[in-house]
């Protein structure tokens, strides 16, 4: 079901949850220079990129939050925080995928979703519409992987905290993986119906 939003949406650029939104997104090549360094020789660095991650998840979580409450919803806001989203997802599975901690089947089914979604919004861009809004279902899946991925770094060592994080880890990677194709279907379904509704009108 699509979130409705009744507040008002503004054209404000510098706005709390806009700027977490920003270094949300400075974030993601740091992420990923820093989870990429043992794989070029440098030193391990997984405790700077579980930081970087940590506070990925918590700034997703407080500006939409922020905004809503603060009434400071604007539309550079409704496209910083999906990019961030999935920017982060994109640099956290090929920097995941490239150490061999998640299994390239898994990241070819994240990707395939990302890749259907991009095809749904050219589509939709053809008949004139915006790009569908991010609904609870799709925040969710993404919440999932967003605990999903620190885990499964923090599997990548020995004794019981790695051996944990496998275990909660995958947990949330499966869970997330399914809710994000279950979003994706669902906005399959939306973009079948405006279609099909605006070849009715005509």
């Amino acid at each position: 079901m699509e979130v409705q939003e009744t507040r008002v949406q503004t054209d404000r650029i510098l706005t709390i949850p806009n700027i977490l939104s920003m270094a949300r997104l400075v974030g993601v090549p740091v992420f990923l220079w820093l989870i990429l360094m043992p794989v070029f020789g440098g030193p391990k660095a997984d405790f700077w990129a579980l930081l970087v991650l940590m506070f990925s998840g918590v700034s997703d979580y407080l500006d939409g939050k922020l905004a809503r409450r603060w009434n400071q919803i604007s539309s550079l806001g409704r496209l910083l925080d999906p990019a961030a989203d999935r920017l982060y997802i994109l640099s956290t599975l090929v920097g995941l995928t490239w150490r061999e901690i998640l299994p390239l089947w898994l990241t070819g089914a994240l990707l395939a979703r990302e890749l259907m979604l991009l095809v749904m919004v050219w589509i939709l861009r053809r008949h004139g519409y915006p790009p569908p809004q991010v609904n609870f279902l799709g925040k969710a899946a993404t919440f999932n992987l967003m605990y999903a991925f620190p885990l499964l770094l923090l599997s990548d060592g020995t004794g019981w905290l790695a051996w944990l994080g496998s275990v909660f880890g995958w947990a949330f990677a499966v869970w997330g993986t399914t809710l994000y194709w279950w979003a994706g279907v669902l906005y399959v379904v939306q973009v079948r119906r405006l279609v099909k509704a605006d070849a009715t009108a005509d």
